[in-house]
């Protein structure tokens, strides 16, 4: 089993939207990859939160409110979308996962077993730490298995469908400019004239051009993404916030073009509002954050320098300040309070932002 990674990178360029590249993604992996039920599913990487996907193939939709619950707090488990997310893994295996005990898995109980299905592959489709979507396999139980192999083959699949699905993020996303504390997209030239900017956009670059050292940065970051093609910058702008840039070399029309996602930088939250209602301490919502995002105490507290004590600590005033008992709860309902009531139902944005019901 060969996977030409030009051509596939090929056919993922003649795709223009998200949705196409995770169709094609998933057509190149089940072409390869025989499965009785498959799906991509794109997902927020600051949350996990699904914003849409292909799914034509996937779970019928009266598996899909119990999956999400199963997913985001029922199931604490090695085989768990926070575990993948947690992970450098470009491919999981759910039977591996769980040591060969699929009937240990909540997930494998709740979703697969009642429509008759076994094991699961999951391709990730990851940058970094930030998981971006996964292609779902899944075979009925008692028949062939997925093989080494198989994974091998869907894992090569990964870095290329990842590419293809930010580029086509930040050229498509709906932003009405309702929501500035949030990315917006834009496109220069070579010399760095904006030929395109979402209202969102337009929002940071009128506070980027406050400071003529940062607009100097900028063009640097163009100039860097041209000849490497990505980059990456921060500046801290007048408004006390952190603005993030990161870009892309591609082409528009057949010229040379740089897509830019224009934003706060990575933590800054889409959870803000929602976690600053409770009065949290600025440590305390950094903690909170990556709670929500799957992290143990141990991985909060090597990734924020700080002593385990010091996080336990933070944990506790959190539970009290919330009302809930553990980290469990306080994931459970943040999560259902503030999303679960509106699952299904109107607009998301492509980066996972809900838009008001006025825009849909």
């Amino acid at each position: 089993m060969r996977l030409d990674l030009f051509e596939f990178e090929q056919r993922l360029a003649a795709q223009h939207t998200s949705l196409d590249v995770l169709k094609a993604t998933c057509h190149e992996a089940v072409e390869r990859i025989p499965a009785d039920v498959w799906c991509a599913v794109q997902l927020d990487p600051s949350t996990l939160l699904d914003t849409g996907g292909f799914i034509e193939n996937g779970f019928p939709p009266e598996y899909l409110t119990r999956l999400f619950e199963v997913e985001h707090f029922t199931a604490d488990e090695p085989g768990d979308l926070r575990a993948l997310a947690g992970s450098s893994d470009a491919t999981r295996l759910l039977s591996r996962a769980m040591g060969g005990r699929l009937e240990d898995s909540a997930y494998y109980r709740a979703i697969l077993r009642p429509q008759g299905l076994g094991d699961e592959l999951r391709i990730a489709l990851r940058n970094g730490p930030h998981l971006w979507a996964i292609v779902v396999l899944c075979r009925t139980a008692g028949g062939a298995p997925f093989t080494t192999v198989e994974e091998e083959f869907a894992a090569r699949l990964s870095g290329p469908a990842t590419d293809a699905l930010r580029r086509t993020l930040l050229l498509e996303g709906t932003d009405t400019g309702e929501l500035p504390d949030a990315p917006g997209r834009l496109v220069v030239d070579r010399q760095g004239t904006v030929l395109s900017a979402s209202p969102t956009a337009r929002t940071w670059l009128d506070l980027l051009e406050e400071d003529t050292e940062h607009v100097r940065r900028f063009q640097g970051a163009i100039d860097a993404t041209l000849f490497s093609g990505t980059a990456r910058a921060e500046f801290p702008v007048h408004s006390g916030a952190l603005l993030s840039v990161h870009a892309w070399s591609t082409s528009l029309e057949g010229e040379q073009v740089v897509a830019v996602s224009l934003g706060p930088s990575p933590w800054a939250p889409l959870s803000a509002v929602v976690l600053g209602a409770y009065g949290l301490t600025g440590q305390e919502e950094e903690v909170a954050r990556r709670t929500l995002h799957g992290y143990t105490p141990e991985r909060v507290a090597k990734h924020l320098s700080l002593p385990l004590g010091t996080v336990r600590s933070h944990l506790a005033s959190i539970f009290e300040k919330t009302g809930l008992e553990d980290r469990r709860a306080f994931i459970a309902d943040i999560l259902c309070r503030h999303y679960l009531p509106f699952f299904g139902r109107g607009p998301l944005s492509t980066d996972g932002r809900r838009l008001p019901e006025s825009t849909g």
